[in-house]
């Protein structure tokens, strides 16, 4: 349903770029006000995605500076960019160019957050994916992955990029609140378009098959890093 109105929104996006204005305020006063708020909740969505709308790899690339970008997520933003589109192989999901301004929320310290590299929204409310530097000489793409819940919550994820990569076939919204991050389906549960394109790359790129349990891969993740990025984080971040 929200991917339908965006659609409509874009359309109507479109109409007023092209000075077609009344048309489409004669399209809004044929819709229920119930269908019309959405609407306009999802047009406002869409015009604040421009940190997706135009992404590609060198603008990731000069947005990182001289931080290296992990191979597996330049392909992820190559498939994302030329095969499907932001949210549309993934629930929610969408790598993004992002200027820290959500991590600076949490702290402005800088040892904070140049260890801390965000480069997904995680659902549609806020939440987002960044890489952890836990401070180990290991490559960027085998650093752990962290979730930044937008209601509250920071939770390790996944071990390194690859697993993330694994993790995100499961097709669902992260749900992040404070105390654990889980993926669900709901009952209305419908794939996301281009799924089975994610799969299929995912499948010859990694020989890697859609993830049935993603709380094995959290769980792992967080009995491997939990209490050392935990202790890390309370320094920048006091909860409670």
């Amino acid at each position: 349903m929200r991917r339908n109105l965006i659609i409509i929104a874009i359309t109507i996006t479109v109409l007023n770029l092209l000075g077609c204005i009344e048309q489409s305020k004669k399209v809004d006063s044929k819709l229920p006000k119930e269908t019309q708020a959405q609407l306009n909740q999802s047009l406002e969505t869409f015009n604040n995605k421009s940190m997706y709308l135009n992404l590609n790899l060198e603008k990731f690339k000069e947005n990182w500076g001289s931080t290296a970008v992990p191979t597996e997520l330049e392909k992820l933003i190559d498939f994302q960019t030329n095969i499907s589109a932001p949210e549309f192989y993934s629930q929610g999901f969408a790598v993004t160019i992002d200027d820290k301004g959500g991590l600076i929320s949490w702290s402005n310290n800088p040892s904070f957050i140049d260890k801390l590299h965000p480069f997904a929204q995680a659902n549609g409310t806020g939440s987002f994916y960044a890489i952890w530097n836990d401070g180990t000489s290991k490559p960027i793409n085998e650093m752990p992955i962290v979730v930044f819940g937008d209601e509250g919550g920071t939770h390790i994820v996944a071990e390194n990029m690859l697993q993330f990569l694994h993790l995100i076939t499961f097709d669902a919204e992260i749900l992040v609140e404070f105390d654990q991050a889980y993926f669900e389906k709901y009952e209305d549960y419908e794939e996301s378009r281009d799924l089975g394109k994610y799969l299929n790359w995912l499948k010859e790129k990694y020989n890697l098959n859609q993830i049935q349990n993603p709380s094995e891969i959290i769980s792992a993740a967080q009995e491997k890093y939990k209490a050392q990025f935990d202790k890390w984080f309370k320094q920048y971040y006091k909860i409670g």
